[in-house]
């Protein structure tokens, strides 16, 4: 990389664990010190692009440059990076602070974005109720995302969606989805509005593919091994169930969300044909 163009750094290269900027970002690894500091950690070359696309702006990113620099793509990010607080790590470092097996050279801490204010809007809002598993959490916000119905998710009573997992898990969905963090029923129920709220159950619910999906709605999935709680299925207007032929006794709870949203996805589409 020509000089002229390789990145400006923000001090010289940490090469220890005891950093004191080092301490700070694996602290963000606690739950607790995420919701103190409103902060939360993205890694790998895909997420912090993602994160930069969106506009969001690094409280500090950790680089090994070296191998950010083997690959077009590595030095095309290390040039966006440099506007922020760029900082050079080794490569025993960043592993150090790494949620995955092979770090690709750079981890971001962003700052929660507030959630909006605003009426909710789109055809579903997603409402996660006692759903624990940060994997399903984020296969699910990835789902969300890709369906293009879901505009909101919330959590209540469920895992921390800004988790490093659910992060990793959701691949960017975090950045495009309005996430309400950690809310409860008595907040929520007044911003749903006359939406029909649709509580997902393994059995005795109406079959997913007999509902009216082109009306707009509240989709309500709980954890798989509780399911939702007595507060969720008191709000419930209804219960929507997905009809398995096989022995299964269920599904996950990411996978029976994904298979709502896309039916609803295919529902609204085969509306606006008709439309045209």
């Amino acid at each position: 990389m020509p000089d002229d163009k390789r990145p400006r750094y923000a001090g010289p290269t940490i090469t220890s664990v005891a950093n004191e900027r080092i301490r700070f970002v694996r602290s963000l690894q606690r739950a607790t010190v995420r919701w103190k500091e409103g902060l939360f950690v993205v890694e790998g070359v895909r997420l912090v692009e993602e994160a930069l696309a969106a506009g969001q702006s690094p409280e500090l990113a950790l680089v090994v440059p070296e191998q950010l620099e083997r690959t077009p793509r590595g030095q095309q990010l290390l040039r966006q990076l440099r506007q922020f607080n760029c900082q050079p790590v080794t490569e025993a470092v960043l592993k150090a602070l790494s949620d995955t097996v092979t770090p690709q050279g750079v981890i971001a801490v962003l700052r929660v974005p507030p959630p909006s204010t605003k009426p909710l809007t789109g055809p579903v809002i997603l409402v996660l109720d006692r759903l624990r598993d940060p994997g399903n959490a984020g296969t699910i916000l990835r789902s969300a995302d890709a369906s293009g119905v879901v505009c909101t998710v919330a959590f209540i009573d469920s895992v921390d969606a800004y988790a490093p997992k659910v992060v990793r898990a959701a691949m960017g969905a975090h950045f495009r989805l309005n996430i309400l963090e950690d809310t409860d029923w008595d907040r929520l129920l007044p911003r749903l509005g006359d939406r029909t709220r649709w509580l997902a159950t393994a059995h005795q619910g109406t079959p997913y593919d007999q509902i009216d999906w082109t009306r707009d709605c509240a989709i309500i999935l709980g954890g798989e091994a509780e399911g939702a709680g007595p507060k969720a299925e008191a709000a419930a207007s209804a219960a929507v169930t997905i009809p398995m032929a096989g022995s299964a006794e269920s599904l996950n709870a990411a996978m029976a969300g994904t298979i709502l949203l896309f039916e609803v996805a295919r529902v609204r589409r085969a509306q606006m044909g008709k439309k045209k």
